[in-house]
């Protein structure tokens, strides 16, 4: 663990050394309360409360009747994916950015459509609404919002990829897509292939 002289261990410390370490963890943003069950983040005018423990491995039967071809869980509360193989002899945990607003987050079942390493991206027309003063297109490299990989969705616009931001995950930080740290996504990639069913809940 690298040394911080402030001597606090910061979100952004702890998962990084998590992910170093490749320990999946979920972080309160900024406080918690009780007896270490729930948190409390800020939000302009209001407080949200979520349960920490929420963020724990989980069995795939309940959203899952088969892992043909392997299956992809994402669960937006806790902010995390869950990975499960076709033969179930691996199973991965990391933690996730996802969808600012509740307008912008999609639910439902989907699969991955298309595999890149090194995307390109272009925002889509209601981001640049939004945003006029975004770029129409920006190539791979240490500048783009997909990171070094991505999982196209059946659902249009709508990917898993990595980030070169690392503070954003943990947090409601994208504009629809679920986003993983750099080389979560690339392990992710290595397992998943086209056909894998996504069920973001």
């Amino acid at each position: 663990m690298s040394f911080d002289p402030s001597n606090k261990m910061t979100r952004r410390t702890v998962l990084g050394t998590a992910a170093a370490f490749g320990t999946s963890l979920a972080l309160p943003a900024l406080a918690q309360s009780g007896a270490n069950t729930t948190e409390v983040e800020a939000d302009p005018g209001h407080n949200i409360r979520r349960n920490i423990s929420s963020f724990r491995s989980l069995q795939w039967q309940p959203y899952f009747s088969n892992l043909n071809g392997g299956a992809i869980l994402v669960d937006t509360t806790s902010r995390a994916l869950h990975y499960w193989s076709a033969d179930e002899s691996i199973y991965k945990l990391f933690p996730t950015s996802v969808p600012l607003t509740e307008d912008l987050t999609r639910r439902g079942r989907t699969s991955v459509v298309r595999k890149v390493v090194g995307p390109e991206w272009r925002p889509t027309p209601a981001m640049k609404l939004r945003n006029p003063e975004w770029p129409d297109y920006v190539g791979p490299g240490p500048d783009n919002p997909l990171g070094t990989h991505a999982l196209y969705l059946s659902w249009q616009y709508y990917r898993i990829h990595g980030t070169h931001d690392t503070r954003k995950i943990g947090r409601r930080s994208s504009n629809g897509c679920i986003g993983l740290y750099n080389e979560h996504i690339e392990e992710l990639f290595s397992f998943a292939q086209v056909g894998t069913q996504v069920l973001l809940i």
